[in-house]
């Protein structure tokens, strides 16, 4: 499995999948053909489709500027070898072409040339899935969160407090930020409202639920529109676990030393999903992304008041298996309408399946890596229309006036 700086990576929303891989994919091409005077870019699939809404051509246009580039929108071609494909094509003053090359955005920021052999970064543990990461901490006798130290360096705390810092930072940001969200849809951003308005008799258990959505409006909100963010494991699901542990650690004080634990079990749960299936909801829904966003924060939470690593398992196993089948339909492919809300939901969930993981402990009968194997099956299954693609559901019944 490869490393958690491979499944936590910080950049600009709203789309690790439809901004920063092809931030990626302009960079490298660029630096391929230095000589180009102006370029031309095809999206494909899923970039296509949603390429306006999630800011694709504009993180396009940013990254070859000050030189030229026209981008075309292909929704025709059909028999993709990857649902995010996109064509470069560099061209000298004369308008002669130097060169072509096409990129896939495989999901999570990163990417793979067309050219080029289907490669995973280099593994950091050595386990296939979730069991063997189990057996191991059982054989030695350590939490989850010692193992990815023992492999990883005690470096990766560092990593991981940045990351912390970031997350942090962008919910702060989010909760003080008033107006609308870029795009056509005209959305209001909602975060401080939840944060700040208090309704009359108030109970307890609502003032907990409006803040820990407040938090996961706050994150997503600033994703949508293109702020700094951490992709956990996407953009577009960066808001559940950040509005997890930023509750509760507001709530009872947890130390950055225990959030950073609980980083790092989040982070197993998610490469092992990356590893086993797909965390790209234009490959296997958002069940892929938010479905793996609530298991992550579910097993951080269990972590947070030291549950076992038994009981982490069980929290990320309920939290994905009551994500099964979930649809991406982004309204007129904005990461907005439903994502935003979806966010805050599934944080709900994640602390609900943590609550039930550590009561009903011993009961269970399927594995994490069980429901990982059922929802990459389930995501396959999918029609294309509700893989990203803006076609189906509430992409294709909204109409944006």
């Amino acid at each position: 499995m490869e490393s958690l700086k491979e499944l936590y990576k910080i950049g600009k929303g709203p789309s690790s999948s439809h901004t920063m891989g092809p931030e990626r994919a302009a960079r490298d091409f660029s630096r391929l053909y230095p000589r180009a005077a102006r370029f031309k870019v095809t999206l494909y699939g899923s970039l296509a489709y949603t390429g306006r809404g999630h800011l694709t051509d504009k993180v396009i246009l940013a990254t070859l500027a000050p030189k030229p580039c026209g981008i075309v929108f292909d929704t025709e071609k059909q028999d993709l070898p990857h649902p995010n494909m996109m064509k470069f094509e560099g061209f000298d003053e004369h308008g002669l072409r130097l060169g072509k090359k096409k990129y896939y955005s495989i999901g999570g920021g990163n990417i793979r040339a067309e050219d080029e052999p289907e490669t995973r970064p280099e593994d950091v543990y050595p386990f296939a899935n979730f069991e063997e990461i189990l057996r191991y901490a059982k054989e030695k006798n350590c939490t989850l969160d010692r193992i990815v130290y023992d492999f990883e360096g005690e470096e990766i705390k560092d990593f991981l407090l940045y990351v912390w810092h970031t997350m942090q930072s962008a919910i702060w940001r989010g909760i003080d930020t008033e107006g609308l969200l870029p795009g056509e849809l005209k959305v209001v951003r909602k975060a401080k409202t939840l944060f700040e308005t208090v309704p009359e008799h108030e109970e307890p258990e609502a003032l907990e639920k409006r803040h820990l959505c407040a938090f996961a409006f706050a994150t997503s909100e600033e994703n949508a529109s293109g702020g700094t963010i951490v992709t956990a494991p996407t953009c577009g699901a960066s808001g559940v676990l950040p509005a997890a542990l930023f509750y509760l650690s507001r709530k009872h004080g947890f130390s950055e030393e225990k959030v950073v634990a609980a980083l790092a079990v989040a982070g197993l749960i998610g490469i092992t999903v990356k590893q086993n299936a797909s965390v790209s909801g234009a490959e296997a829904g958002c069940q892929a992304e938010i479905g793996t966003a609530t298991a992550m924060a579910a097993g951080a939470v269990c972590r947070l008041f030291d549950a076992s690593a038994d009981e982490i398992e069980y929290a990320a196993e309920i939290a994905l298996e009551h994500q099964l089948g979930l649809t991406c339909d982004p309204i007129g492919g904005y990461v907005q309408i439903p994502c935003i809300e979806r966010n805050a939901i599934a944080s709900q969930r994640a602390l609900s399946a943590a609550a039930l993981a550590r009561i009903l402990k011993g009961t269970r009968k399927i594995s994490f890596d069980l429901i990982v194997k059922t929802m990459y099956e389930t995501g396959k299954d999918l029609n294309a229309r509700y893989r990203e693609t803006s076609e189906g559901g509430l992409a294709a019944y909204y109409k944006v006036s």
